[in-house]
């Protein structure tokens, strides 16, 4: 059984990018991982939202329909509330948003697939593939 996968923000914009520009690094991980479920979180959603490429909503809606949207659940809660308490006790905050993308890999036993492994591996039980 192929692994199921979030796919973060910044692999989103790769992907995004290389639709207009030939295919790259994201394209060629879609290939190498054709049999695996493609998640987003609320949190993704909200920045694809936020951006300027995606400003218009029926091209918002077009670019996250093939993907699944995970719910927001209790464990996500108390998986952000405990990867926050370890990451601010060492040091290591990362942004509020990045904090509940990772909660919500965490919550849901599932790979966060990202450009930014260095900065989403502080996140203690956080699993990670990198594309780039």
């Amino acid at each position: 059984m192929e692994p199921k996968l979030i796919l973060e923000t910044t692999f989103l914009i790769d992907l995004e990018r290389e639709k207009i520009r030939g295919a790259g690094p994201a394209v060629r991980f879609l290939k190498a991982h054709a049999g695996s479920p493609l998640y987003l979180t609320h949190t993704i959603c909200g920045e694809l939202a936020a951006g300027l490429s995606l400003a218009d909503r029926a091209r918002w809606d077009a670019f996250v329909r093939p993907f699944r949207l995970l719910p927001w659940t209790a464990e996500v809660d108390w998986q952000y509330g405990t990867a926050f308490r370890h990451l601010q006790k060492n040091g290591q905050l990362i942004s509020s948003n990045d904090l509940w993308i990772a909660a919500t890999a965490i919550a849901n036993e599932m790979i966060l697939v990202t450009a930014n492994t260095a900065h989403f591996r502080r996140v203690p039980g956080l699993r990670l593939a990198g594309y780039r």
